[in-house]
């Protein structure tokens, strides 16, 4: 039995946490705040409540899987799921809008051809075929394995299929944005399918030709919501940690991991207490880690696939308490799309700038744990931009949350009149995160799970395979490996 100490109780870390106490170990959890869930967080106020990280969970599989491997009770019996239909509802400047439904090709097919005219049902089906071409290629080395020794393998070459004879590959890889103009034409699906992208903090017209994966994703498993707020399911990991014997201590700051005999021996609190342990895992940011390991772990600067790596975006959050009850037929989540895409786009590589209107999405549970009443509701506004520009002081930031709502009047009807009022979470925004691509020269993978120091892992969004739940659940199952069956671990069979 070995004694791991584990740095941080958000997802991912609980996710190795409960694998690594199944196994046999010994696992304790070093939370520097008061509560478990990283960014998956609720707000309360006056008999409302709000998840102020993610809000939908997609690919529940991977919780699933840790469920079914860590208990008799799975997934179903600890949280309630729900798909979530129609997935996503589209608005556009120009009056436009489609109700895509959820896992169903034809209907997403029917839906796009009476919105956008008969080619586009086909172009965005074509263009799927080659998404999940591209998920076929990459999936196993991207999320199912640790990061591969040689990554520089998956640094040069872009899995996404281009179109014959389109021209795309004669000087070097399309990127995403170059891809979607040339193969869906229609301007209205081009930016239905760029906002998976933007949704990450990812700006198309630098991203690879590999993230058409996002899309297909979401096509291919669903959009499910948790009853309750998607902190409910961080609520039950927590508790699957608990019954199976972690020890979790909030309030518990890691000052240092403690190194010894060339290897990761433990962690020293800030109150001084040292803690031994035989590994440790580490659920933070990679820049955080190397102030906690002193001179030795420059080794996790070289676990970064490439410097400069893209992280674009931070997810700012509009929390509104209104009056009134959801109308029927409501979308439990719509996208609301700007009139100057580009305009958004170059806020989003610069910095945002007065005026400029961000995609903006729109999710309305209806889910009546989340309301005082039936004659209330829960609405969550949430938007991609960098937390600089316009967001660098209070009244920018206002001024920016305004922009939010504004755009939710056209997916609200009569959005104004019923705002009680408004919060925005405390805290600077959230970062977005986005699963590991490849192509692009490595810009978009994430540092190893396996750091240079023996005994040190890194688990969670800013470590392979990358940001979003899912991606957290899998890093947790390839620490959890890596520990227990050594650095040969290539993943589950």
């Amino acid at each position: 039995m070995a004694r791991i100490a584990v740095i941080g109780a958000g997802m991912g870390a609980m996710a190795a946490a409960a694998r690594l106490a199944v196994a046999g170990h010994r696992v304790a959890v070093f939370e520097r705040t008061d509560t478990y869930g990283g960014e998956v967080r609720r707000f309360e106020r006056d008999g409302f409540a709000f998840d102020t990280g993610p809000g939908l969970l997609p690919l529940p599989a991977v919780y699933r899987d840790l469920f079914v491997k860590t208990g008799k009770q799975p997934l179903e019996e600890c949280v309630e799921l729900v798909q979530v239909d129609p997935a996503v509802r589209h608005v556009f400047a120009d009056g436009t809008s489609v109700a895509l439904p959820n896992v169903s090709r034809a209907g997403v097919v029917e839906a796009l051809d009476a919105a956008f005219g008969a080619p586009a049902g086909e172009r965005w089906g074509a263009f799927l075929n080659r998404a999940r071409d591209t998920w076929d290629r990459c999936r196993r080395p991207l999320l199912e394995e640790p990061l591969w020794p040689n990554w520089e393998v998956l640094a040069e070459r872009d899995p996404y299929p281009a179109e014959r004879r389109s021209g795309l590959l004669r000087r070097r890889p399309p990127t995403f944005a170059e891809v979607t103009r040339r193969e869906l034409v229609e301007p209205h699906l081009v930016a239905l399918v760029e906002s998976s992208l933007l949704a990450h903090g990812l700006d198309p017209r630098t991203a690879p030709a590999s993230a058409a994966v996002l899309p297909y994703l979401e096509q291919a498993f669903g959009t499910w919501y948790v009853r309750g707020g998607i902190r409910e399911l961080a609520r039950a990991v927590h508790e699957r940690c608990r019954a199976r014997k972690v020890e979790f201590s909030f309030g518990a700051e890691v000052a240092s991991v403690v190194e010894k005999d060339g290897r990761a021996a433990g962690v020293e609190l800030a109150d001084g207490t040292r803690v031994e342990a035989d590994h440790v895992v580490a659920g933070i940011d990679p820049l955080r880690l190397q102030r906690l390991t002193a001179h030795r772990l420059q080794a996790v600067g070289d676990v970064r696939p490439k410097e400069g790596a893209e992280r674009n975006g931070a997810r700012f959050t509009v929390l509104l308490a209104l009056r009134g009850a959801r109308e029927a037929g409501a979308a439990h989540r719509t996208v609301v799309h700007p009139a100057d895409r580009k305009a958004e786009l170059d806020a989003l590589a610069s910095g945002p700038a007065a005026g400029i209107r961000p995609t903006v999405t729109v999710l309305r549970p209806g889910d009546p744990a989340l309301v005082p009443d039936a004659g209330h509701e829960s609405v969550v506004l949430s938007a991609v931009a960098p937390s600089r520009g316009v967001l660098a002081d209070p009244a920018g930031t206002r001024a920016y949350a305004d922009q939010l709502v504004s755009a939710a009047e056209s997916a609200i009807p009569g959005l104004r009149e019923r705002i009680i009022w408004r919060e925005l979470p405390d805290g600077p925004p959230v970062s977005a995160g986005h699963p590991a691509l490849a192509g692009a020269g490595g810009r978009f993978l994430y540092p190893s799970n396996a750091t240079r120091l023996p005994g040190l892992h890194l688990v969670g969004g800013s470590a392979h395979p990358g940001g979003g739940l899912p991606h957290a659940g899998m890093s947790g199952a390839l620490v959890a490996g890596l520990i227990v069956e050594g650095p040969e671990f290539r993943g589950s069979q």
